[in-house]
């Protein structure tokens, strides 16, 4: 189910469309229906631990990640689960950008245990 689209962002990166793959943990970033990246969580409790985002090379340098980021969490909030920064992209979005403060766990321990039995 695709998310609200920025029309900022569809002039610079084509169109970018973010979608909940629920199935397979993750958001998932498209220009123009081609994969530009996602970003990779696991739901602990009432938490979502997000663990891990990427964006293809042929697709740097567009804004993406932070589109990607923003969207991500701005639905996590919605669905009434935390947010625990461990992917190092998303602590630095949450310490520039404050639109989920309210709804931020710190990066535990445990939060790391949860992620290192995932591999």
């Amino acid at each position: 189910m695709p998310l609200s689209r920025n029309s900022e962002m569809d002039d610079a990166a084509g169109s970018p469309e973010v979608t909940h793959a629920s199935a397979s943990s993750r958001y998932e970033i498209r220009v123009d229906g081609a994969l530009a990246g996602f970003t990779a969580y696991v739901d602990r409790d009432e938490q979502r631990i997000f663990f891990h985002t990427e964006i293809g090379d042929e697709f740097g340098g567009r804004g993406l990640a932070g589109v990607l980021i923003a969207r991500a969490l701005a639905d996590t909030r919605a669905g009434g689960r935390r947010i625990v920064p461990v992917c190092p992209y998303v602590a630095r979005w949450v310490r520039k950008h404050h639109d989920v403060d309210d709804v931020l766990d710190p990066v535990t321990p445990a939060a790391f245990a949860v992620v290192r039995d995932l591999v």
